[in-house]
C-alpha cells in the first residue's frame, strides 16, 4: 500500500470516528465510546501531520507554478523560487515525522516500567556495578520527573547489589527505557585490586512493562506462597519475623521473592506485582520471537543475554554495541544526564529500521 493510500485510510477512519462519537454514526455503549475516544485521540496528531504535509506540498506546487508563469514579473518569480526552495528544505523533515507517526505502536509504550538489575560475572565488583546502574536509572527517572519506587534490594553489605528492583512511574517510561534490557559490561580497576589491573565485570538489566490485572490474570490455584525470615540489612526488626515472601507460579516455575518491607502483606503485594510483570514480559518475548523470524531487529531484540553496552572507566567512554555509538562522558552517563543521548539514539535507530521495512 502506498503512503498516499495509507493517508487516505487514516483520514477516512478519523472522519468515521468523529461522526460516530458525535452521534451521527449511531449509538454505542460506554465501553465502545471509551475505546473509540482513545483511538480518535491517537489519530489526532497523525491527521494533523498528514494535513500539514499535504498543505506543504500544495504550497510547493503553487510556488513552482508561479516560477514558470509567463505572466508573472521577475520579482514575483524570485519570491516564488525562494519560497519553493525553503519549503523543499522542510519537506523531508515533515515527511519523516508523518511516517514515524504511522509506525505501529507498541501497546506497552504507555505503561510504567519495572526495573530489575542483577549482578553477573565478577563477584563483588559486579555487585558494585549493579548498584551504580540502579542509581543511574534512579537519577535518570528524577531528571524526567518520574517516580522511582524501590521494590526490593538484595545487597552485599559492602555497597553492592546482588539484585535490585524498582517500579518507575510516569509518562512514556517504558517507551524510553525498553532498549536498556541486556548485559551491561564494565571495565575498570576494582577498589579491591592491589595490582592496578583492569577487570571486566557485568550486570544484567531487565526493563519490563508493569502489568495490570487486566493484562495478566493470576489464578490462586497456580500460585504457591512461602514465607521466611528476611536476610541481610533491613532494619532492627527485619530478621525477627517471617515477613519475606516468595511466590511461585506453578505452571511456569517462575518464582519471585520480596523481603524489602517489614510487613508480610506489603512484601506479598510487591512479589505479585513483580510476578505479573515478568509473566507479561515473557508473553511479549514469545511474540517478539515469532516476529524475529521475519524481522531481525538490531536494537529491540530483548535478549537478556545479549551484551549491549560497555562502560570503560579508564578511557572514560560508554559504547552501545547495537548502534556502534560511543560517548566519551562516562561520568555524565552514570549521573543519568547523558543517558538521554543513548536513549534518543536507540529510539531513532529503531524508528529508522522500522521505516525501512515500510518502504
Amino acid at each position: 500500500m502506498t503512503l498516499e493510500l495509507t493517508f487516505d485510510r487514516v483520514l477516512a477512519r478519523h472522519a468515521e470516528l468523529s461522526a460516530m462519537l458525535s452521534g451521527e454514526g449511531g449509538a454505542t455503549d460506554s465501553a465502545g465510546f471509551v475505546k473509540m475516544s482513545k483511538e480518535l485521540a491517537e489519530l489526532e496528531p497523525v491527521v494533523a501531520g498528514i494535513r500539514a504535509l499535504r498543505a506543504l506540498r500544495e504550497e510547493m506546487a503553487d510556488a513552482a507554478q508561479m516560477m514558470t508563469d509567463d505572466g508573472a514579473d521577475a520579482e514575483m518569480k524570485a519570491l516564488a523560487e525562494e519560497e519553493f526552495y525553503a519549503l523543499k528544505e522542510r519537506l523531508p523533515q515533515v515527511e519523516r515525522a508523518v511516517q514515524i507517526s504511522l509506525l505501529p505502536r507498541d501497546e506497552a509504550d504507555d505503561k510504567n516500567a519495572i526495573l530489575e538489575v542483577r549482578a553477573g560475572t565478577g563477584g563483588d565488583e559486579a555487585a558494585l556495578f549493579a548498584a551504580e546502574l540502579f542509581r543511574m536509572y534512579e537519577r535518570y527517572a528524577a531528571l524526567h520527573g518520574w517516580r522511582f519506587e524501590v521494590l526490593d534490594i538484595n545487597d552485599t553489605g559492602i555497597g553492592g547489589f546482588k539484585e535490585a528492583s524498582a517500579a518507575i512511574t510516569g509518562k512514556g517510561v517504558f517507551a524510553r527505557l525498553k532498549f536498556e534490557s541486556g548485559v551491561h559490561r564494565v571495565q575498570r580497576v576494582p577498589v579491591t585490586e592491589a595490582g592496578g589491573r583492569i577487570h571486566t565485570s557485568a550486570a544484567t538489566v531487565a526493563i519490563m512493562p508493569e502489568a495490570e490485572e487486566v493484562d495478566i490474570r493470576l489464578d490462586d490455584k497456580d500460585l504457591r506462597f512461602d514465607v521466611y525470615r528476611s536476610q541481610g540489612s533491613g532494619g532492627q526488626s527485619v530478621n525477627t519475623t517471617d515477613s519475606a515472601v516468595r511466590v511461585t507460579h506453578i505452571p511456569t516455575g517462575l518464582a519471585v521473592a520480596c523481603q524489602q518491607e517489614k510487613s508480610q502483606h506489603k512484601n506479598k503485594a510487591t512479589a505479585l506485582k513483580l510476578l505479573r510483570s515478568r509473566l507479561y514480559d515473557m508473553e511479549r518475548a514469545a511474540k517478539d520471537a515469532e516476529r524475529a523470524a521475519n524481522r531481525k531487529s538490531q536494537v529491540g531484540s530483548g535478549d537478556r543475554s545479549e551484551r549491549i553496552r560497555t562502560y570503560n572507566f579508564p578511557q572514560g567512554r560508554v559504547t552501545d554495541h547495537r548502534i556502534n555509538l560511543t560517548l566519551y562522558k562516562i561520568d555524565k552517563v552514570m549521573e543519568g544526564e547523558a543517558l538521554e543521548d543513548l536513549v534518543e539514539a536507540l529510539i531513532a535507530s529503531d524508528q529508522a529500521e522500522r521505516l525501512a521495512e515500510m518502504e
